[in-house]
């Protein structure tokens, strides 16, 4: 299987260079290079002089043959960039190369199933992550009515004090 650096070495290569998105409709130019025909076109319409916008060197028309290879490379480009990102989001273990699908409550950490029946966390409370995100989501709620509670409470005395503490200036204008 090709690494993630060179995977990601050969897909720039079907990136183009004006809209720097995967090529759609590829063609190529006199000089070599390649655009999604939409992006030459429109290139094209703005200035007086057909030129790659890369090197510069001027080419006659608009090119229409689709490069189908290079739009074939693309498509699969495309696809292992999204299948990439799908392998991200979820999240594997670093020793077996599964997917974390338990939360330890005794190491507060995610572990694979392999991992819970390891001797490390045999003994351990292990629960779904889908479980824990709840309960912790329960216990944050709880939290943020509660220091919610708390800050009403000090801005409350703030008013109060600064309320003492003009009343108190008064008083010392009046009899200073």
């Amino acid at each position: 299987m090709a690494s993630k650096a060179q995977s990601e070495n050969w897909s720039d290569e079907t990136i183009c260079s004006i809209c720097l998105e995967f090529f759609t409709n590829p063609v190529s130019l006199e000089c070599g290079h390649n655009f999604c025909r939409h992006c030459i076109t429109r290139c094209c319409e703005t200035n007086s002089v057909n030129c790659c916008p890369e090197c510069r060197r001027e080419f006659p028309g608009i090119p229409s043959a689709i490069n189908w290879a290079l739009a074939s490379l693309a498509e699969k480009a495309q696809k292992l960039k999204q299948s990439q990102k799908e392998q991200k989001s979820k999240l594997l273990c670093e020793e077996h190369e599964e997917e974390l699908k338990l939360f330890c409550d005794t190491d507060k950490k995610r572990i694979c199933v392999i991992c819970r029946d390891a001797r490390e966390h045999k003994s351990h409370n292990c629960i779904p992550i889908k479980e824990a995100v709840d309960i912790y989501k329960d216990q944050m709620k709880s939290s943020f009515i509660s220091l919610s509670k708390k800050i009403s409470e000090f801005q409350e005395m703030e008013l109060q004090q600064k309320q003492t503490i003009s009343k108190i200036k008064v008083k010392q204008t009046t009899f200073g």
